[in-house]
């Protein structure tokens, strides 16, 4: 979930960059712009563990390192170098906030002990390593209380304990999240207010505020959960400055050079406050600084980093000022978090200290009703603000209302408007949520709004409604009105967006920012509208992170950008609304908006910009979704036809073009009426897959077993896409999926690869791991894939990047789905081979030709590369590990290797899996044919000597046929003796193969709650736990790889294909 860090990465290795200095990237995401070869000098993508690490360092011999820009794991890597004595041993010297410093601020006694020091106040609280001291604290302190655990990123294994049950799980939980086995038990006060300064100092001593955050949320909610404002809306001038003094006392004491973040809570009843902790590095909140302030913090901190003092840096900016000069904004930005929760079962969507959001957006406006409103559009969920959306709000009754606003989840503003409609009073749901009352009232004031425009259609309360952030959708609903009727009425009355600088000089001196917005707030444009020279492409980027959308889009965005520069030789505009991303640096493109990514706020832009093309094929779903309608509009599309993608996306029409090319596709039908599906999927037989037209990363997609299952989730698939027709297909049970990534010129097609899932199908493609070359394709299946491959492409008139799966059943090859757009596979891909695959695409939808490359190309690339997804189960409470046509997974690393073990044992090791070579393997396996499938693996972990714990069925299974099995029993029999709870928590089992009764595909007619538990509770003690065959036996061969071969440690190449100059 720490996807900033790429943006962080690149703006540091900019800074090394320009300074002529030599620098080496160690990184095992490959989905990130910062591993291109484009900013660092070598780049490795390796495990940053501080086994590879040290290797690394062995190797190159750097003279310095930096630990600031790659979040929790850089800088707990760094001190674990540091305490073995490796950086002293090669004399590599901490560039930035030394060692000292980050284990000052790590530790939560040195931390406290620190803050003392300096005259700021700390909670009452003990640092602990072992439950029974967390008892006598906690009792000391009286409950409630939160524990905190140290080195660990977002809240990581911490929680709220409100007993001693809920203390002992948390604390066993924390204890092995920690690096140092130690965490902190503090007095709970989540009713506070939860402030944050971004402070920059130089070793000189010089410090300044670069902006400071207010949390609507209170300290109730992790600040990554939270939905934040800048600058602080509710501070007195006092209170902001003695906030102010103590964040620089602390960062003095603490020794920072560079950026940190401080947090504090502040009473809201008087002045009391209290320090809660200190970043000493780039996190999510620097990045949401960074942008809503315009001060580039990430490039500043590394030229500090670099021995520069403040006063000598020029705002890359402002141009005007320099790093010394504190921002002063004349706007209001919101930052509000993006959840997915309804993608996993039995998850527990309250929010609190431990951080559950997959991405984020921020809204800019000037008041703070605008920037919200166009905060929650920006999310994409399929809300048009707080108030007038699509779906009904649910109703409560009073007493379920007050337990809403008290226990907090990801719907709590919605629940403040219902209370605000129920009649609450300001006062009563400040005391229930403590959510303050300034910002009550503004939600207020949009239900008033809302209230208005019932009674009223005159100029007035239209304009009134603009300034508020209310979307031409919400007021046409208001007014029984398409949003097309209400922008044309508007655009009459003169009520039309003004486009404003992000000037963080608040109009003290003249900017100089090609950093854009729109608001309702003003009356005239802050630049003038581009003259023909000045007309260029516009980029529509991908919006928040999410499950199915993360960084590769960024990636695909970016290198677009710089593929139209470099080929086209014309200005390039981007739109997007991420501060997390590379593609929202001022220095990107010609001309950013950091604004809205629906139809309205585009086609705003674009009668401003006036492109001469619009791109939509690089920003995920949500930019592909937009294709339609802006070519409806008139607006020129680069790249494929609006109507070839719509022929794609719409299931009926895919397969009726691939009916004509004699192409095989699973059986399927298009329905709308639940009888008639259910006749198809009797007709078929179960089990069957739904899923709908236009969606991303699976949603609303399911493998349906029965009657009743398919009709809850064919309600569910119309309910996405009410406007195209639903498609359900014959599931194929024990089949290998494949994608391929291509580019085609309309003519000409280039293959980057075809990549074959480890997992087989009906695990989600981006949950999937993947490998190339394909290790278990024939050359006849390779040819044939081939041969519909530049068949479909040449069909559908591709011009740019498409990605195609394909289905191996039997040695028949069948087509599942085209996307006509950038993949997210597609980082991977062109890293691997050698061929910037985006970089062509921008050649294509420029109208050019594509450079002849053979077809086969990707066969004779001499390494492997294993792509592993990273999931973020730990964090979401309650949610269950298994796998299915959903995705889970939130990022991914890859790793390349001489052989498949070499690449695959990295990106294990790169996401998280510890990898024994000795100790005890717990096995739980649902099903006859399930246990025969896993028999040589389970005999592979016998010859190498691991000790295997089975419970009683799958037990006598392998007793018969491998010999002696040690019996454990469920943790739902907790008096029989030997117990798995026992031994997960006396950390007696060293890994978990644990395949579901009902396989992961059927978990949805009865998954047994006792293999949830096993799943559950190893995953919060750290232990790793394998769900499905592939995975097992790609693990157990790794292991047995590991025994008698070393990984390799090399850097990747360049890209070939097309040639670059590999500069900025």
């Amino acid at each position: 979930m720490d996807r900033q860090f790429d943006y962080s990465g690149s703006q540091c290795l900019k800074a090394i960059r320009e300074d002529g200095l030599h620098s080496i990237l160690i990184n095992p995401n490959v989905a990130t712009i910062q591993t291109d070869t484009r900013f660092a000098d070598k780049v490795y993508l390796l495990p940053v563990t501080p086994d590879y690490v040290k290797s690394v360092i062995e190797e190159e011999r750097p003279d310095a390192i930096m630990l600031s820009y790659g979040g929790q794991t850089a800088l707990n890597c760094g001190v674990s170098l540091a305490q073995s004595d490796t950086l002293k041993k090669y004399g590599v010297e901490v560039l930035g906030t030394k060692i000292e410093g980050i284990q000052m601020t790590e530790d939560r006694q040195l931390f406290k002990d620190a803050m003392v020091d300096c005259d700021v106040p700390v909670l009452p609280s003990d640092t602990v390593t072992n439950f029974e001291d967390a008892k006598k604290t906690a009792q000391r302190l009286g409950f409630p209380v939160i524990v905190r655990v140290a080195y660990t990123l977002g809240g990581k294994g911490g929680g709220v304990a409100y007993n001693e049950l809920d203390l002992h799980e948390i604390v066993e939980r924390g204890l092995k999240a920690s690096m140092v086995g130690q965490v902190l038990i503090e007095e709970y006060i989540g009713a506070w207010k939860q402030i944050e300064y971004e402070i920059m100092r130089d070793a000189e001593d010089n410090g300044v505020i670069v902006c400071n955050m207010e949390n609507v949320l209170s300290m109730k909610v992790h600040t990554g959960d939270n939905i934040v404002v800048a600058p602080s809306q509710t501070l007195t001038n006092r209170e902001y400055h003695i906030l102010r003094s103590a964040g620089l006392r602390a960062t003095k004491h603490i020794g920072i050079v560079g950026e940190c973040n401080i947090q504090f809570a502040l009473s809201p009843d008087s002045e009391k406050y209290v320090a809660i902790e200190v970043n000493p590095r780039l996190s999510r909140s620097s990045a949401l600084a960074s942008k809503a302030t315009g001060y580039p913090l990430a490039y500043m901190s590394a030229k500090i980093g670099l021995g520069y003092g403040l006063h000598e840096l020029t705002n890359t900016i402002t141009k005007k000022t320099t790093a010394c000069f504190e921002p002063s904004l004349d706007y209001i930005v919101c930052k509000h978090p993006r959840w997915d929760f309804a993608k996993f079962d039995m998850v527990e969507r309250r929010l609190g200290p431990t951080m559950k959001s997959v991405g984020e957006v921020m809204g800019i406006g000037r008041t703070f009703e605008e920037s919200l409103q166009k905060a929650i559009r920006m999310l994409d969920i399929g809300m048009d603000g707080l108030v007038l959306n699509r779906f009904a709000t649910k109703e409560y009754t009073e007493e379920e209302l007050e337990d809403r606003l008290v226990h907090l989840d990801d719907s709590i503003l919605y629940h403040v408007v219902t209370a605000i409609m129920a009649g609450f009073s300001t006062r009563r749901i400040t005391k229930l949520s403590a959510i303050d009352p300034w910002f009550i009232e503004k939600i207020r004031h949009i239900v008033q709004v809302q209230t208005s425009m019932a009674s009223s259609k005159d100029t007035s309360i239209l304009r009134e409604a603009k300034a508020a952030g209310f979307s031409d959708v919400q007021i046409g609903r208001a007014w029984q009105k398409t949003d097309a009727q209400v922008r044309s009425m508007r655009k009459e009355m003169g009520i039309l967006p003004s486009l404003k600088q992000i000037d963080s000089l608040a109009a003290e001196w003249p900017a100089a920012t090609n950093y854009l917005y729109m608001t309702y707030g003003g009356e005239t444009h802050d630049i003038a509208t581009p003259n023909d020279d000045g007309r260029g492409i516009m980029v529509i980027g991908a919006g928040p992170y999410r499950i199915g959308s993360s960084v590769e889009f960024d990636w695909g965005t970016v290198n677009m950008v710089w593929g139209i520069r470099e080929h086209g030789k014309m200005p390039v505009s981007v739109v997007n609304c991420n501060p997390e991303t590379v593609s929202t640096d001022y220095d990107i493109c010609e001309r950013l908006y950091f604004e809205e990514l629906t139809f309205e706020r585009i086609m705003d832009i674009i009668e401003f910009e006036q492109p001469r093309g619009v791109v939509t094929c690089v920003g995920g779903q949500t930019a592909n979704n937009l294709t339609p309608a802006l070519a409806l509009g008139g607006v020129p599309i680069l790249g494929t036809l609006a109507s070839d993608v719509d022929r794609a996306e719409d299931r009926s029409k895919f397969s009726a073009a691939l009916d004509k090319l004699h192409i095989r596709q699973p059986q399927w039908r298009a329905f709308s009426q639940l009888p008639e599906a259910r006749s198809f999927a009797r007709e078929v037989g179960f089990p069957v897959l739904v899923r709908p037209s236009y969606v991303l990363s699976g949603a609303a997609m399911k493998v349906v077993w029965s009657d009743d299952e398919l009709r809850t989730y064919t309600r569910k698939a119309t309910n996405l896409s009410p406007n195209h027709p639903v498609v359900i297909s014959k599931f194929m049970l024990d089949s290998l999926e494949v994608d391929v990534d291509g580019v085609s010129d309309g003519t000409d097609v280039i293959i980057g690869a075809i990549v074959e899932h480890i997992d087989s199908a009906g695990v989600h493609s981006g949950d999937a791991m993947m490998s190339i070359p394909p290790w278990r394709l024939n050359n006849k299946t390779i040819e044939t894939i081939t041969e519909y491959t530049i068949k479909i492409a040449r069909t559908f008139r591709i011009r740019g990047p498409f990605n195609l799966q394909f289905l191996i059943h039997d040695n028949e090859v069948y087509v599942i789905e085209l996307n006509i757009r950038a993949s997210r596979s597609m980082p991977f891909v062109s890293k691997l081979v050698g061929i910037n695959m985006i970089s062509l695409a921008s050649m294509s939808i420029l109208g050019m030709k594509l450079p002849k490359v053979p077809i086969d190309h990707w066969r004779g690339i001499p390494n492997f590369g294993i792509k592993v997804p990273q999931f973020s189960f730990m964090q979401l409470e309650g949610a269950d590990l298994t796998l299915g046509v959903e995705m889970h997974s939130t990022g991914e690393a890859a790793c390349f290797g001489q052989s498949f073990y070499d690449a695959l044992s990295k990106g294990l090791t790169a996401v998280g899996y510890n990898l024994p070579s000795h100790g005890t393997a717990l096995v739980t396996v649902g099903g006859i044919r399930n246990k025969e499938k896993l028999l040589p693996s389970v005999a592979k972990l016998h010859e190498l000597g691991f000790n295997i714990l089975a419970t009683e069925h799958t037990a006598e299974f392998f007793e018969e046929r491998l010999g002696a099995i040690k019996v454990v029993h469920k943790i739902s029999e907790p008096n029989r003796k030997p117990n798995i709870a026992d031994m997960l928590y006396n950390r007696k089992i060293d890994f978990i193969i644990n395949i579901p009764s009902t396989s992961t595909l059927e978990k949805y007619i009865g998954m047994l709650e006792d293999e949830y538990q096993i799943r559950r509770k190893a995953l919060e003690l750290g232990i790793p736990v394998l769900t499905t065959i592939e995975l097992a036996d790609a693990f157990v061969n790794t292991l047995e790889w590991m025994k008698t071969n070393k990984t390799t440690r090399y850097p990747i190449q360049p890209y070939l294909i097309p040639p670059t100059d590999n500069k900025t």
